[in-house]
């Protein structure tokens, strides 16, 4: 972080426009970050805002992973997000669409860490993170984009605002044994009818990728922990009385209903 740089003041107008149900801004030129040093240190600031009302960080989240996804949003690279204890649902789960602005659902692999991925074994890969691995499971992401317009959003605005994650939404865990996790097929069933399909792309590499970021940023993985490793269907939106089940081939299923 810059010495000239308020994270804190950045983090708490985040937190403002969230309570204020504000449609969502970049930050300011007044106090918007330059780098991603200052971006991730604005998301760390509203986390310590967050964590009396959501409980402690229980996860992470990787955004805008794939190419699709960056050029269309205009960023050149993956971003890190946290996700908190109070904000992880277990499937079956019922979501109250007036809790949010406008929330949109992400299909993702989740993984859940038996082992710490301590600083001091950085920078690890797919293959130095898999004994950390306990169990694996599908998973629903909450994207709360409060109505963003994806073509304009800064991605350093969007680090700030923790990557618009919502919640997730964890299947039944599998006891992890070292199967391959690329290339998984996943469907995605909307009220009883198959609708979606796509398949996972590498979610080690994506657990590599992030748990480097935590380690950079001195808050490590820990064991207890899941990381959700990107969607593999496009994003949809979902309305009051949808019901979504996602499928991963060999890793179960995980349901949601809206209200």
């Amino acid at each position: 972080m810059t010495s000239t740089f308020d994270a804190e003041r950045a983090a708490r107008h985040v937190l403002a426009a969230h309570d204020a149900r504000q449609p969502y801004r970049n930050l300011p030129a007044g106090i918007a970050p330059q780098t991603m040093t200052d971006a991730y240190a604005v998301q760390e600031a509203l986390a310590r805002l967050l964590v009396p009302r959501e409980g402690e960080v229980a996860g992470l989240k990787i955004a805008v992973a794939t190419k699709v996804m960056q050029e269309f949003m205009g960023i050149d690279r993956p971003l890190g997000g946290m996700v908190f204890k109070r904000r992880i649902l277990r499937s079956p789960a019922r979501l109250r669409l007036a809790d949010y602005m406008n929330v949109v659902i992400e299909f993702e692999l989740a993984v859940e860490l038996g082992g710490d991925l301590p600083k001091n074994s950085a920078p690890f890969t797919a293959a130095t993170v898999m004994p950390a691995i306990a169990a694996v499971m599908p998973a629903f992401e909450l994207i709360e984009d409060r109505n963003a317009d994806y073509k304009t959003v800064n991605a350093l605005s969007l680090i700030c605002d923790n990557c618009w994650n919502g919640g997730i939404v964890l299947g039944p865990p599998v006891s992890f044994t070292g199967q391959s996790l690329s290339g998984v097929l996943g469907r995605l069933e909307i009220n009883g009818k198959e609708q979606h399909r796509g398949t996972t792309d590498d979610p080690l590499a994506t657990l590599a990728w992030i748990a480097n970021l935590a380690a950079e940023r001195d808050r490590p993985l820990r064991a207890g922990m899941v990381v959700i490793t990107g969607s593999v269907i496009a994003t949809l939106p979902i309305k009051a009385g949808d019901r979504f089940a996602f499928r991963l081939d060999g890793l179960g299923a995980v349901e949601l209903t809206a209200t």
